[in-house]
């Protein structure tokens, strides 16, 4: 069935359609990380839709090569400046770390030399890498067996300054009398199509900041920066126009072209990102992407996640709500219900992120386990007709097929699930058997991928131990020795470890604190 997604180029949801002329391809580019920090949960969001975006088409037979960014120079502070002011985030990070260190607070496990930008982004990398993996993000899977599936800029310097030069000798930029390459928007008569961002707008600066210490070197305030020298930066490369670096919109055109170009077209299918990537950093990339190659598109196909509130409102740490991957795993959060949390809101909204709501979907996985280990262990039984996850799997497509429709895959999932007769025992004879309906929900959750993650959090538990007590609670309770049980039930909680009693005997779980 055809795959319907919003463009952000067109404002509606176009029917989408590969460039590859077999039908089967997919060229598909995510903006991913700036490695200064831990990336939190609102980052994750958008590179966990993009990936659940990937499973679908994927899901529909298609073979998809993802590229995912990992930017270790050029991204300046001020994200909705096109020229990227304030300072390069990685020189942040260089200054934070070593406050830190001279007050004995550098963050635990953190063992790098704070004034060395380059060892800051590798170990910030490192860690992206692991967060992402234990979430389930195919890419990084992919770049174990291909690594330029995770590139980084400042492996690609060389090809910005190659693109730089054809723009130049193209007209479409100019190097102004401070020095600094700017790109032409005046030359680009569509700059301003993704955004909605007009010329006369970006002009008098409404469609972004403008900085204005440079208005008088450029020729239209909306004009990008390239290119610029700076030889106090830390990270700096040579140049025909003076030791200095890139900017940060160049990083995406080189590395998609690069990457997921081919020899007579420039174009890729997907781009995603988050929704604060839109503007400038995404319009720049077409712009420049364009003008260089020639193409009459860079992306065919814009997605674009929205933000993610925290309790109600913007995640911040000094309001206590800003979480990282490996906060929440050490306070007994499994991967599995990050992961749900994160996709199981339609990405075109605005998600809250709640306790509450981790642990609503933990409750959800922990059913969806409980229903695959009885179909696991019903496997060769007879069926009664076709089975609920059998029946339930085309809808569960087509809520996909709906623009990435997860709420509705989820409901028709959970509707599936509840029609099994896990209680009441299977049939004596049947047209076929419960093993049709376990491929069906292992299908299901190639794309949501949670039932293949960690199911506990907080690192290590002895689950041997825990079943130990639980089984010596069972016999206590056997007994009517209710105090026993009761004793056992609390060493468990101050353990960390809350149990509950259902009709499929007893289960377990780490407490989210």
């Amino acid at each position: 069935m055809p795959l319907r997604l919003y463009n952000t180029l067109t404002r509606e949801q176009d029917e989408f359609t590969p460039l590859d002329p077999s039908g089967r391809v997919v060229r598909f580019y995510t903006c991913g990380p700036t490695v200064y920090d831990y990336s939190h949960v609102g980052n994750f969001r958008a590179f966990l839709n993009a990936d659940v975006l990937r499973r679908t088409l994927e899901l529909l037979g298609y073979e998809v090569r993802h590229v995912m960014n990992i930017t270790d120079v050029g991204h300046m502070t001020d994200d909705a400046n096109p020229d990227g002011g304030g300072e390069d985030k990685m020189e942040l990070a260089s200054r934070r770390l070593l406050e830190a260190k001279k007050s004995g607070s550098l963050p635990e496990g953190v063992d790098i030399d704070p004034s060395d930008p380059w060892a800051i982004a590798t170990f910030y990398a490192d860690a992206f890498i692991e967060d992402a993996r234990r979430l389930g993000m195919k890419v990084i899977t992919d770049a174990d067996a291909d690594s330029t599936l995770l590139p980084r800029p400042t492996q690609y310097v060389r090809q910005m300054i190659e693109l730089i030069e054809r723009l130049i000798e193209s007209d479409h930029a100019y190097v102004a009398d401070d020095g600094v390459v700017y790109f032409s928007v005046d030359s680009f008569p569509d700059y301003g199509r993704l955004s909605g961002n007009t010329l006369d707008a970006l002009r008098s600066g409404e469609g972004g900041r403008v900085d204005m210490s440079t208005q008088a070197v450029k020729r239209n305030p909306a004009d990008f920066m390239l290119w610029k020298p700076d030889a106090s930066h830390t990270m700096k490369w040579d140049s025909p126009w003076g030791a200095g670096y890139p900017g940060w919109h160049l990083e995406c055109s080189v590395m998609a072209s690069a990457l997921l170009g081919s020899d007579t077209d420039d174009q890729i299918d997907l781009h995603s990102g988050g929704e604060d990537n839109i503007f400038p950093h995404h319009e720049c990339e077409i712009a420049q992407s364009r003008c260089a190659s020639g193409s009459p598109s860079f992306a065919r196909y814009w997605f674009h996640t929205r933000h993610l509130m925290v309790d109600g409102g913007k995640m911040s740490k000094s309001l206590g709500n800003f979480f990282t991957i490996r906060d929440l795993i050490d306070r007994g959060v499994s991967p599995a219900a990050i992961r749900l949390e994160l996709i199981k809101t339609h990405y075109r909204a605005n998600s809250n992120f709640t306790m509450q709501g981790l642990k609503d979907s933990q409750r959800q996985i922990d059913r969806w386990r409980k229903a695959r280990a009885w179909l696991a262990e019903h496997a060769s039984s007879p069926r009664p007709g076709p089975g609920p996850l059998v029946v339930g799997l085309q809808r569960f497509e087509e809520a996909l097929c709906s623009d990435l429709n997860v709420a509705g895959a989820l409901g028709v999932l959970n509707e599936a699930i509840g029609e099994l007769p896990m209680q009441d025992g299977c049939a004596a004879e049947g047209d076929g058997t419960w093993a049709d309906d376990l491929a069906a929900l292992d299908r299901m959750d190639t794309v949501l991928g949670v039932l293949t993650l960690e199911s506990t959090g907080g690192g290590d538990v002895d689950e041997a131990a825990i079943l130990a007590a639980i089984d010596a609670r069972i016999a206590a309770r056997d007994a009517k020795d209710w105090a026993e049980a009761d004793r056992i039930r609390d060493d468990l909680l101050e353990m960390g470890i809350a149990i509950k009693d259902g009709a499929q005997g007893t289960t377990w779980s780490k407490v989210i604190q």
